[in-house]
């Protein structure tokens, strides 16, 4: 394993912590739907999409561990820290909703994931290349299962049209955060272990336009994006997914599975 030297750990840890924060809170919410799906096959489909996520975490969160170096594992990153110390993207912790919210949060989300983790897969630090390289095989699945149903619910019933460009409008306002940098990405940017989120916006624009004009929905505008998860400022929604998450570990300090 190579690690990027010219960064210190305590960064490197925090960006690694950013990556597996939206995956396992990303993760949870789909597994909310599990034995709640439309049909069998589609519940069956975001089980593993689920199951998907949680395993990125649990990568990311080992290798956050050994980097951090003060005896943190994956279980102590996942169940022992507050709402504020969480850095994943907003849009990962909103509502489940309908069927249509949940596709819609999803794409957006895998559609970024796609170019990160294509970039993440040439980076400097070989260990995060590594789990780059698996991650991606995953999320180009996730991207082709959530754009397909983008499409099949916008170029199908009135009904499902209205709702799949309501959940869209909705959603929209969390979209800008994807692509924010502060001190801490153009350290990672400079050391060559991640890209520059920005450079990032042009083929996702492509991505998310194309599959939006086969589905004949309206691209939104918005002129009050939210952004902060980064930085661990997050919506209410994420202390109800934390309750449910960590319940076990809080009640009962120190259990071992």
């Amino acid at each position: 394993m190579t690690t990027a030297t010219d960064i210190d750990r305590k960064s490197l840890t925090e960006y690694l912590l950013r990556l597996g924060d939206t995956s396992l809170i990303l993760g949870h919410r789909l597994s909310e739907w599990c034995g709640h799906g439309p049909v069998l096959e589609e519940d069956i489909a975001m089980s593993n999409i689920a199951l998907d996520l949680i395993g990125q975490a649990r990568l990311l969160y080992t290798y956050a561990g050994t980097v951090e170096g003060e005896g943190r594992d994956e279980d102590d990153f996942a169940f022992k820290r507050d709402v504020t110390d969480w850095k994943n993207l907003l849009l990962a912790e909103q509502p489940n909703g309908d069927f249509a919210a949940t596709m819609v949060r999803q794409f957006l989300i895998d559609c970024f994931n796609v170019e990160l983790y294509t970039a993440l897969s040439k980076s400097t630090d070989t260990e995060l290349a590594a789990i780059a390289a698996k991650s991606l095989k995953e999320v180009t699945y996730h991207r082709r299962h959530s754009g397909e149903w983008i499409i099949r619910m916008g170029d199908g019933t009135d009904e499902s049209h209205r709702r799949v460009q309501r959940a869209l409008d909705d959603h929209w306002i969390f979209v800008d955060e994807l692509f924010e940098t502060d001190a801490l990405d153009t350290a990672i940017v400079s050391a060559g272990i991640g890209p520059d989120l920005t450079a990032l916006r042009p083929a996702w624009d492509s991505m998310v336009d194309r599959v939006l004009a086969e589905a004949t929905l309206t691209r939104p505008q918005t002129d009050f994006p939210r952004s902060g998860g980064r930085t661990g400022s997050h919506s209410e929604y994420l202390g109800f997914i934390l309750s449910d998450l960590q319940f076990m570990q809080r009640a009962y300090p120190g259990m071992e599975w």
